[in-house]
């Protein structure tokens, strides 16, 4: 998840929720499930022709939502389109252009974002004449498809890559890091980032969701700069209740795409909540550093401590990689820690290992525990080699990336961990098909 947020946004079932998982169907093909992450599904990574996007699933957009449910619905959908690059508008080609559609296009419109217009369920010749209706709607052409039948799903893509900004290319400097501080609201993020300044650059206050917009700091650390991103969690128009934790997901997931590593804040008196998991799966599937910061340690009683450590350590076992520290950042209690670590995790995060280091890694791993048969067939891994572009990631030349169990899976990613390092940062191992003659020669060696 490293690039512009895209918010599918319509009235309820007119298939929203399918074409988020027709989308999602191509990315979670390519990409390694994380163990032990809970999932919120409204969210999903999506690449198309090298260019990665994040999509956003929403509610049934309710004009005059009568039950707090529908308010709820309403808000978290404001929500998706504020903090989204560009906007997906769903209509119905089976029901045609109705008043409720017209409400929504009209409350688009002062959105001011880059908006496609999909007509779906177009599955007949009967729905594809009700198409130019929505030209009425002025959003601009509709695309017509069908995300039940994985039609037009093309001419869609083009058209919404087409609308989203320019990807801004990154350039790593060899002295410069991005933290970005993530978490629920009201954990204390923005008091982490005064105490790490040493100065009041955000605003803090014991309601969740005081800071009203994303603010990056510059401090330097040894000779280094260190960028942190404050992203706690904010609400819109006054907005108290609905939506708070959704609104702060979206603006983590933001902060997430544009740093090189993640502190993930939680509350001591409160670890670890699903909402914490869902905001490490995200940081890990993205690909970025992580460390855990556990706040607000001086209110946690002496006798409670060791009980909440063995918790957090046991949450977090599926990324047992990750740092924990604990904090408290009213007192300063543990903050000196902090960005040495961080900047720890971004140089491994950088790390180039030599071919000759992976090969003999990856033959000890398969001598130690040979991958096992899948039938009468069994994996055989040619070559491996470290992507050139993408920070942590190795590649597999195999037979058959089917036979590629899960269990396999991450046995090997540990024993490159264990071989290589890396600590603090995800691994991506991708599997791919070798060559053909590279294949035969294997296999007449194997022989």
């Amino acid at each position: 998840m490293t690039g512009p947020i895209v918010a599918i946004v319509g009235r309820p079932n007119v298939g929203k929720s399918t074409l988020l998982n027709r989308l999602a169907g191509r990315r979670i093909a390519v990409v390694a499930d994380l163990p032990g992450t809970t999932r919120d599904r409204i969210f999903a990574p999506v690449s198309w022709e090298g260019r990665d996007i994040t999509v956003v699933d929403t509610g049934g957009w309710q004009a005059d939502p009568q039950s707090p449910l529908e308010h709820k619905v309403r808000y978290q959908v404001e929500a998706a389109i504020a903090r989204a690059d560009a906007i997906i508008f769903m209509v119905d080609a089976r029901d045609g252009l109705i008043a409720a559609d017209e409400e929504i296009a009209d409350w688009l419109r002062q959105a001011d974002k880059p908006t496609i217009l999909v007509a779906n369920k177009v599955d007949s010749p009967r729905q594809a004449e009700q198409v130019p209706d929505f030209y009425r709607l002025g959003t601009g052409e509709p695309v017509p498809i069908s995300a039940h039948h994985n039609r037009g799903i093309r001419p869609l893509m083009d058209a919404l890559l087409a609308a989203l900004p320019d990807q801004p290319v990154s350039v790593a400097t060899p002295d410069r890091a991005r933290l970005a501080i993530v978490g629920r609201p009201n954990v204390g993020k923005s008091t982490l980032l005064n105490a790490l300044l040493g100065e009041e650059r955000a605003v803090v206050d014991e309601t969740p969701g005081t800071t009203r917009d994303s603010l990056d700091a510059v401090i330097r650390w040894r000779r280094k700069e260190i960028v942190l991103v404050d992203t706690a969690g904010i609400k819109r128009r006054g907005r108290i209740e609905a939506g708070v934790d959704y609104y702060s997901l979206l603006r983590a997931l933001q902060a997430v795409n544009r740093c090189d590593v993640a502190l993930l804040l939680v509350d001591a008196g409160e670890v670890i909540t699903a909402q914490d998991m869902h905001i490490a799966g995200y940081v890990l599937e993205a690909g970025k550093g992580m460390m855990l910061a556990v706040n607000k340690w001086d209110l946690v009683p002496e006798e409670r401590k060791k009980e909440v450590k063995q918790k957090a350590e046991r949450r977090f076992r599926f990324a047992s990689y990750t740092p924990i520290v604990y904090i408290s950042a009213q007192t300063g209690q543990g903050v000196n820690k902090i960005l040495p670590q961080a900047w720890e995790i971004w140089q491994e995060r950088q790390k180039r290992v030599t071919q000759s280091e992976l090969s003999e890694v990856v033959k000890q791993a398969m001598a130690t525990h040979p991958p096992p048969h899948t039938g009468s067939r069994r994996l055989r891994i040619y070559r491996a080699y470290q992507d050139e572009t993408q920070a942590a990631t190795f590649i597999f030349e195999v037979n058959d990336p089917r036979l590629v169990h899960f269990s396999y899976h991450r046995y090997l990613d540990n024993r490159l961990r264990e071989g290589l390092g890396f600590h603090g940062v995800p691994l991506r191992l991708i599997f791919t098909k070798a060559r053909r003659k590279m294949d035969a020669r294997a296999e007449a060696r194997a022989k």
